[in-house]
């Protein structure tokens, strides 16, 4: 039998939900625009800065310790994607990164090539393909499904052509939580010829990723969105980034990843990615790993235990959604597809505007978002971005079930307050 997660120890790594004079008092339901961090990650970014703090490459101890804190990130990463370190390239942001890929691509593309993108997408994964089109590329949009907000496979394969060159897929909807199927769209991707490139950011701090086993090209992710500071992360397969050419200064480093990596890096935040990992893999060992396994082996075990404990939150909050009267609910709601939903929930509630519930909620220290979450073909589609947008709830494992309920009961006494007219 696995051992039980212990949610009580997973909080007190987290001084945001234990110390501090609010701590309890409010609910965190904000993940998807950037989760808290635990102790450790906060530490490491400090212990940088205040012993290690240097250039790399120099002659000298903090520049030595430097080179060590970077090298240790990429071998992080790498055992969190399921790849090699050489294949981890680290900059600003999820967007940036993209963008940069973008231009770096289209050095290879011809006017008339195409790109397919969805619009289930973040727009992050939209807008830097979209912006080739001006270099006389075709981007084509695979559609999703408005009743259960799940991307239309058959849409996106009928958009696939000899001519198409890339497809760019988020893993996970930021905006209503759908996880996609990589592993088949990129084998219907490769069958035309074409890379394939995987937002993963909205996925990561919920499930195991193993870039080997789903076969893509190219994926991104944030060190915010899984319990770390805001640094971006890209994996590239390293027969491509070996052939694409680098936008960079002369002296910069030729061999990867380096030569990607543009400028000097944020090192305090490579330190603290290295601990958000190293708190996952701490996790991993509570949740089965046996005692010896590798950090990889730890960190799957972590993102499973995850997984299984956050589909239960869900549970408990969709259903009882769902019991609400006049709430709209966006999204998968059959429990029995929940392995194809991370825990974000998208909902309106009747006679307020999402705007207005936030606000609501958040008087009350329960901090959920409101908008279009850069999903903005999400709400445009849905016909909902006029009108504000939607409500956007977003559970992690640091979440409990009591959380929940302060939630429900929240939502209930706006309903009653909408019904009485106030």
């Amino acid at each position: 039998m696995e051992p039980a997660f212990d949610i009580s120890w997973v909080r007190q790594q987290f001084p945001a939900l234990t110390r501090g004079p609010r701590a309890g008092s409010e609910v965190f339901f904000d993940g998807p625009g950037g989760t808290q961090v635990p102790d450790q990650v906060i530490q490491a970014v400090s212990a940088y800065l205040a012993g290690s703090n240097a250039n790399l490459h120099g002659p000298f101890r903090t520049s030595r310790e430097s080179d060590r804190v970077v090298e240790e990130a990429h071998r992080a990463v790498a055992d969190l994607l399921g790849c090699s370190e050489r294949e981890v390239v680290f900059g600003p942001n999820m967007t940036t990164l993209t963008f940069w890929l973008s231009r770096a691509l289209s050095r290879d593309f011809e006017p008339g090539d195409e790109i397919v993108v969805t619009r289930l997408d973040h727009d992050a994964n939209h807008a830097p393909w979209k912006s080739l089109e001006e270099h006389g590329l075709k981007v084509r949009e695979a559609r999703f499904n408005p009743d259960d907000c799940t991307l239309d496979l058959a849409d996106l394969r009928n958009k696939l052509t000899s001519r198409t060159k890339l497809v760019a897929v988020g893993y996970a909807s930021n905006a209503v939580g759908t996880v996609n199927d990589i592993r088949a769209i990129t084998r219907d991707a490769h069958s035309v010829g074409a890379s394939v490139f995987v937002d993963a950011v909205h996925y990561a701090p919920h499930g195991p990723i193993d870039v080997r086993h789903i076969g893509c090209d190219f994926l991104a992710c944030s060190a915010y969105k899984f319990f770390g500071p805001h640094q971006g992360l890209l994996y590239g397969k390293a027969e491509h980034l070996e052939r694409l050419r680098a936008y960079k200064v002369r002296p910069a480093e030729e061999s990867l990843p380096g030569r990607f990596e543009t400028g000097t890096q944020n090192h305090e935040c490579m330190a603290g990615t290295t601990a958000a990992i190293e708190y996952l893999a701490a996790l991993g060992r509570r949740c089965g790993a046996r005692a010896g396994d590798a950090r990889r082996e730890c960190l799957l075990a972590a993102m499973n235990a995850i997984r299984t404990y956050e589909r239960g939150l869900a549970r408990r909050l969709v259903r009882e959604l769902l019991r609400i009267d006049g709430l709209e609910f966006y999204g998968i709601r059959d429990e029995d597809r929940f392995e194809w939903r991370v825990p974000t929930v998208a909902v309106r509630l009747g006679g307020r505007r999402p705007r207005q519930v936030a606000e609501f909620l958040g008087d009350r220290g329960i901090f959920v978002w409101d908008g279009n979450f850069y999903a903005l073909n999400v709400t445009d589609d849905l016909g909902l971005e006029q009108s504000g947008g939607l409500v956007r709830i977003g559970l992690a494992h640091y979440n409990t079930d009591a959380e929940v309920d302060l939630l429900l009961d929240a939502v209930l006494t706006l309903r009653n307050q909408i019904r009485n007219g106030r």
